[in-house]
C-alpha cells in the first residue's frame, strides 16, 4: 500500500511538473568544508518567490527562465548570484562567524534552525564527548547538560552508565531517556551483570564515540512529544558523521594508565578482637579489633603489615586505536571507521573489548531521489568479577582484609583455600576460580530514502533494525565458600527491534509566513529471547562445561511487543519573530489496552529582539522568549502485563519441594499476579517556559527554563489487591507525582584575540519531584534499594533509625550505647543542584579544557559501614579510646555517663541503617585536556594533513562530604531504578593519564 502511494505521488509530482509554465533552476548549497547546508533561504530578487534547500542542500525553483537569486542561511553569510533555465547553480556560502543561528537535529531526525525552536534542548558537539576519554557515550556527557544526571554503576570495564533527564518520570517503571540514533529509537539495556552481583553494561556502550558529529538533548515534552509514548523520558539524539570533500583519512591512538580510587580504611590495628590479635592461621575472626601494628611483636618478632587494597588492585591499562576514512563528491559521500577498544581493569582478570565497524554511504539515486545507506556492527566481550557483598565477590574480602594478615600463597600445601576466617573466600582464589563473561555481536543496519517530488515537499522513507545477542558465561569452581561442588550458569540473550518511518513534509512561504508541515507513521515491533541453563556439582573441577554439572535447571523466556504511531508537526514563523509550532501523535502499544492514545503540544516563541531599536541590538544581539504546553506518555510496563501468566508449577512442602516434570508428566499453574486488560498510558503534562539572549556581539550567551510537570495514571507494578480474588497482586494506573524544575546555561567568551580566547560554559539545574499517590491504601512502595512514599521526593532512603527522645537526643540504654527499635526515613537521593564548569583556553595550535562537575545534596546508603564497623575497618575506628555517648539514659532519665568501648559502640552501630547514611554531593575535576595541533606549514612536506598531541586527566581530584567510599558517584548494582541509592563493595572508579596521537592523511 505504501509502495502503490509512494509510486503515485512519483506521477502525480511528475505530471504537475510538466504542467507548469516556465523553466526550472536547480541547484545545490554548500559549506566550506563541502557539506551540503539543509534550510537556506532561496529568494528570487525584487519578487515574493523562493523555497528553500533540503537536506543534501539542494533546491528548486520553477517557472523561471532567468532570475537573481539571494542566498542566505543561519550561521553563513548571504550571496546574490544569477541563474537561468535549466543552469545549475552551486554556491559555496562562507561562514558568519556573528551569526547567532545553527541548525540542530530534533524529534524524528528533523533538522531545524535553533532560534526558532520552541522547547528546551542541549547540544553537546562530538569532540566535547571524544575528549572525555570515555568508552561509554553516556560518560562522555556527564555534567555537560543542564537538567540530566548521568551516574556510574562501577569502576569496572564496560560498566553501565545511567541517564535521567529533568528527575524521575515513573514510579516502578523505565526512567532512563530514549536513546536515538539517526532518527531511529534503539536498545540501551543493561545486560551480562554476573549473577552473584555486580552491574552489567548499558548497550548504548556498543556504539564507538568517535563516529558521532553531534548529540542533542531533548529535555521537555514539547521537545518530545512526536515520539508518543516512548518521549516521556526525554531522548538523547545521536548523530553521526559523514563524509566530504577530497579523501581523507585520520588514525588516532590513545594510551591511558588507570588507577584505582580506594575507599577509606584503616591500617593501624591488627586482626583480633578485643584487644587480642589472632594470627588469621590458627586463630580466625572477621575483625580488625586487635592491638596496634606498631607494638604487635609475635616470638620476638615484628609482624609486617601489608596493604591490602594496593597489593591486590592493579594499574589498568586502556589503549583505543580507530582508523576513519572520508570522502564524497557534489552527488555521494562515504564515512568508513574501525576502532578497537582494549580495557583491563584495575582487578585481576576484568577486562572490556571493543571491535567496532561503521559504514554510511550517501548517494543521489536521481537528482530528486537521495538515499543514505549505514551499518553499525559492534563486538564486545566483558570479562569480570563480580561485585558487591556475595561470598563469590572479591570485594568485601579484600576491602576488609586485616592489614596483619598475608592472603598469599591463596592455598596451603594440600590445595585448600587459606582464610583468615570463616564463610568468606580467599579474595585471590576468586580471580582463578571464578568469572563472568560476556560476549555481545549487535548490528545496527539502516537505510533512508528522501524524494523531493517538489521544491517544497519531501518524502522520506526511512527503515531500520537493532539486533543484539549478549552469551553469557559465569563459573565457580568446587572448593568455593557458598557453591562447594561448584557452579555455572549459560546465559543467551537475543534482541530484535524493527522500526519503520515514513514522513511527509512540506515547506512554503507565504508572504511574511514561512510554514513547515510533517506528517509521519511509524511501527516498531521488538522481538527479546532469553534463556539460561544454570548446573550444580561439578564432575570435574575447572571443567566449566554445563555437561559437567550433576544437576542442571533450564529456563527459557521470549515476549514480543509492537507499537503503531501516527504524527504530525506543524510551524509558523512570521518575519522570523513569532513562531508557532503544534504537534501531536496517536499510539497504539500492545503491551496495553488495545486502544489508541493521544498525545501533543503547543508551543510559541517570541523573538523580540527582532523588536528592539537598532541601538539596543549592539548589545542584545538575540532575545526570544517561549512557553509550551505539551502531554506525553509512558507505556512503563513489560510484555503480557496484561494478561495472567501460566508457568511451571513447583510445590514447596515442608521437608522436600516438589517441581515439575515429576515421574514424566509435566505441570504449570497460574500467576497469582492478575493480568489487567484496561492498562493505559502514563500521562505527564507538562508546562514550560524559557527564556534565550545573546549578547556582546555574541560573547554572552544565556538559557533558561522553568518547567512543571504533573505524572497521572502511573503504572504501579504488583499492586495488592484483595486475597479473596484469588490473586495476590496485579497492576495498576493509579500513581501520581509532581515534578518542577530551573535550568541555566551560561556560555561566555571573557577573552578573544587573534592568538588567544577563552570560553567558559556554566550550567546549572534544580529539580523537585514529590510521589502524591501511589495504590489507593498505600503510602509507600519499595523500589529495590529506594522506596517511594507518598509526600515525599521519590528516592527515599527507609530503615532503622536511632531511638530517641522527644526533643531529638539518642536513647541509650543500660550498657551506655544507642540502640534502634523504629524504622524511619533516613534519607532520600535526590540532589539539591547539579552543575559544571567548563574552561577552554585557546592559544595560538594550543588548546587546554578544565571540566569541574559539581553535585549537591541528597544521600547514599553506605553499606561498607555496616561491615566495616562491625569488622573494625572503618577509618573512624582508628579512634579506639573508652566513650560516653552523649544522650539520655533508658536507666536514669538523666544524661547517659556510662562508658562503652569504641568496639562495642561501633558495633552498635554497624546494625542501625541511620548510621549508615552518607552524603554524597561531590565537586569533581573531572577532565583535563592538553592539546597541541601542528601548524599546518610545518606539514607541507610531509605526508600529513594533521598532527595533533594530546594529554587528558580524569578524576584527577574528588571533593566530597562525609562519604568514605572512593567516589560518591557510584551505584554498586547496576543503572535501573531497583539499584541505586546504595554503595556496596564495587569495584573502585579510576583516577586516569590518558595519551592521544592524532595523524590526518
Amino acid at each position: 500500500m505504501r509502495k502503490s502511494a509512494m509510486l503515485l505521488l512519483c506521477l502525480l509530482g511528475s505530471l504537475l511538473s510538466m504542467a507548469q509554465n516556465g523553466g526550472i533552476i536547480t541547484g545545490k548549497v554548500t559549506g566550506p568544508d563541502g557539506s551540503p547546508i539543509p534550510g537556506a533561504t532561496v529568494k528570487v530578487k525584487g519578487k515574493s518567490k523562493g523555497t528553500v534547500t533540503i537536506e543534501d542542500g539542494t533546491f528548486q525553483l520553477r517557472g523561471l527562465d532567468k532570475a537573481t537569486l539571494v542566498i542566505s542561511a543561519l550561521g553563513y553569510g548571504t550571496q546574490e548570484v544569477e541563474a537561468t533555465n535549466g543552469g545549475v547553480v552551486s554556491l559555496t556560502l562562507a561562514k558568519n562567524t556573528k551569526s547567532l543561528e545553527e541548525v540542530v537535529v530534533t524529534a524524528i531526525g528533523v533538522k531545524k534552525e535553533k532560534r526558532e525552536l520552541t522547547f528546551s534542548s542541549q547540544e553537546v558537539s562530538g569532540a566535547d564527548v571524544t575528549r572525555s576519554k570515555e568508552p561509554n557515550i553516556l560518560n562522555g556527557l556527564t555534567g555537560k547538560v543542564s537538567g540530566v544526571q548521568i551516574t556510574n554503576a562501577s569502576g569496572t570495564p564496560g560498566g553501565s552508565a545511567r541517564i535521567v533527564i529533568r528527575g524521575i518520570t515513573s514510579i516502578l517503571g523505565n526512567d532512563q531517556a530514549l536513546i536515538v540514533l539517526d532518527g531511529t529509537p534503539i536498545n540501551n539495556d543493561e545486560t551480562g551483570g554476573a549473577p552473584d552481583g555486580g552491574a552489567g553494561t548499558n548497550r548504548l556502550s556498543d556504539i564507538d564515540p568517535n563516529i558521532i558529529e553531534s548529540i542533542n538533548v531533548l529535555k521537555g515534552a514539547a521537545a518530545t512529544a512526536l515520539y508518543g509514548s516512548a518521549g516521556a523520558r526525554g531522548v538523547v539524539l545521536i548523530t553521526t558523521k559523514h563524509g566530504t570533500g577530497k579523501p581523507k583519512l585520520d588514525f588516532t591512538s590513545e594510551v591511558s594508565a588507570d588507577y584505582a580510587i580506594f575507599p577509606e580504611r584503616q591500617y593501624k590495628y591488627a586482626q583480633g578482637d578485643q584487644g587480642v590479635y589472632y594470627d588469621g592461621n590458627t586463630s580466625k575472626t572477621s575483625s580488625s579489633w586487635g592491638p596496634e601494628m606498631d607494638t604487635l611483636t609475635v616470638n620476638g618478632q615484628k609482624v609486617k603489615s601489608y596493604n591490602p587494597l594496593k597489593q591486590f588492585f592493579r594499574t589498568g591499562i586502556t589503549t583505543n586505536n580507530s582508523l576513519q576514512l572520508t570522502g564524497g563528491t557534489p552527488t555521494s559521500n562515504y564515512l568508513m571507521s574501525y576502532s578497537y577498544f582494549d580495557q583491563t581493569g584495575t582487578v585481576p582478570k576484568d577486562e572490556y573489548k571493543r571491535h567496532a565497524f561503521f559504514v554510511k554511504y550517501s548517494n543521489d539515486i536521481l537528482p530528486n531521489l537521495k538515499s543514505t545507506i549505514q551499518l553499525n556492527y559492534t563486538y564486545g566481550e566483558t570479562y569480570k568479577l563480580p561485585e558487591g557483598y556475595g561470598l563469590t565477590s572479591p570485594m568485601v574480602t579484600v576491602m576488609t582484609l586485616p592489614v596483619s594478615w598475608n592472603p598469599l600463597p591463596y592455598e596451603d600445601s594440600t590445595g585448600a583455600q587459606r582464610l583468615y576466617r570463616y564463610s568468606r573466600n580467599n579474595p585471590y582464589w576468586i580471580v582463578d576460580n571464578v568469572l563472568n563473561t560476556s560476549v555481545v555481536n549487535r548490528f545496527i543496519p539502516m537505510a533512508t530514502f528522501v524524494y523531493t517530488p517538489f521544491s517544497w515537499l519531501t518524502a522520506t522513507e526511512r527503515v531500520t533494525a537493532d539486533i543484539y545477542s549478549d552469551q553469557q558465561d559465569y563459573h565457580v569452581n568446587t572448593g568455593d565458600i557458598a557453591y562447594g561442588t561448584g557452579y555455572i550458569y549459560n546465559g543467551r540473550l537475543f534482541n530484535r527491534q524493527y522500526n519503520h518511518d515514513f514522513i511527509l513534509q512540506a515547506k512554503k512561504q507565504f508572504g511574511d509566513f514561512n510554514t513547515s508541515l510533517l506528517l509521519g507513521d511509524n511501527i516498531q515491533s521488538v522481538y527479546n529471547a532469553d534463556s539460561y541453563a544454570n548446573g550444580k556439582s561439578l564432575s570435574t573441577p575447572g571443567f566449566y562445561n554445563i555437561s559437567n554439572a550433576s544437576s542442571v535447571n533450564y529456563y527459557d523466556y521470549y515476549s514480543q511487543t509492537r507499537k503503531v504511531g501516527y504524527y504530525s508537526e506543524a510551524d509558523v514563523d512570521w518575519r522570523n519573530t513569532l513562531v508557532l509550532a503544534l504537534s501531536g501523535r496517536v499510539d497504539g502499544s500492545s503491551v496495553l489496552k488495545k486502544t489508541y492514545f493521544p498525545y501533543g503540544s503547543a508551543a510559541l516563541g517570541y523573538i523580540f529582539s527582532e523588536n528592539l531599536p537598532q541601538s539596543w541590538r549592539k548589545t542584545i544581539n538575540f532575545a526570544k522568549a517561549r512557553v509550551s504546553y505539551a502531554v506525553v506518555g509512558n507505556d512503563n510496563v513489560g510484555a503480557y502485563a496484561n494478561t495472567t501468566e501460566w508457568y511451571q508449577a513447583s510445590v514447596a512442602g515442608y521437608l522436600n519441594s516438589l517441581t515439575f516434570p515429576y515421574n514424566g508428566s509435566n505441570g504449570f499453574q497460574i500467576s497469582s499476579t492478575l493480568g489487567n486488560q484496561n492498562l493505559k498510558n502514563e500521562l505527564l503534562s507538562e508546562f514550560e517556559a524559557g527564556l534565550e539572549m545573546k549578547l556582546f556581539d555574541n560573547r554572552v550567551g544565556l538559557e533558561a527554563s522553568y518547567f512543571n510537570r504533573k505524572m497521572t495514571d502511573g503504572l504501579v507494578n504488583g499492586a495488592q489487591i484483595a486475597y479473596s480474588t484469588g490473586y495476590t497482586g496485579t497492576t495498576l494506573n493509579s500513581a501520581t507525582m509532581t515534578t518542577n524544575g530551573v535550568e541555566a546555561l551560561v556560555n561566555v567568551t571573557p577573552v578573544r584575540t587573534r592568538t588567544f580566547s577563552w570560553d567558559m560554559t556554566l550550567n546549572w539545574s534544580k529539580i523537585n519531584n514529590k510521589v502524591t499517590g501511589i495504590v489507593p491504601g498505600t503510602n509507600m512502595t519499595d523500589v529495590g534499594f529506594v522506596y517511594a512514599v507518598v509526600g515525599q521526593p521519590w528516592g527515599v532512603l527507609y530503615g532503622s533509625t536511632f531511638d530517641r527522645t522527644a526533643s531529638g537526643q539518642l536513647k541509650i540504654n543500660a550498657s551506655g550505647l544507642p540502640y534502634s527499635t523504629t524504622t524511619g526515613i533516613v534519607g532520600n537521593i535526590t540532589p539539591n543542584w547539579t552543575g559544571g564548569i567548563m574552561n577552554t583556553f585557546r592559544y595560538k595550535q594550543l588548546a587546554l579544557t578544565v571540566f569541574i562537575d559539581i553535585k549537591k545534596g541528597g544521600q547514599i546508603e553506605n553499606t561498607n559501614e555496616y561491615y566495616d564497623y562491625y569488622y573494625g575497618i572503618a577509618k573512624v575506628t582508628e579512634n579506639r579510646q573508652d566513650r560516653v555517648v552523649a544522650g539520655i539514659s533508658d536507666v536514669t532519665g538523666k544524661a547517659n555517663t556510662v562508658s562503652t568501648t569504641a568496639e562495642s559502640y561501633y558495633r552498635a552501630l554497624s546494625s542501625v541503617t541511620e548510621a549508615q547514611i552518607q552524603n554524597d554531593s561531590y565537586t569533581k575535576l573531572r577532565n583535563v585536556s592538553l592539546s597541541y595541533a601542528l601548524r599546518p606549514g610545518s606539514l607541507a612536506r610531509t605526508p600529513f594533513r594533521d598532527v595533533t598531541f594530546t594529554l587528558t586527566g580524569k578524576n584527577l581530584i574528588i571533593w566530597h562530604g562525609n562519604f568514605t567510599g572512593g567516589d560518591p558517584e557510584t551505584n554498586s548494582w547496576g543503572s535501573g531504578n531497583g539499584s541505586i541509592g546504595n554503595y556496596s563493595y564495587s569495584t573502585p572508579s579510576s583516577r586516569s593519564v590518558d595519551v592521544t596521537l592524532k595523524l590526518g592523511f
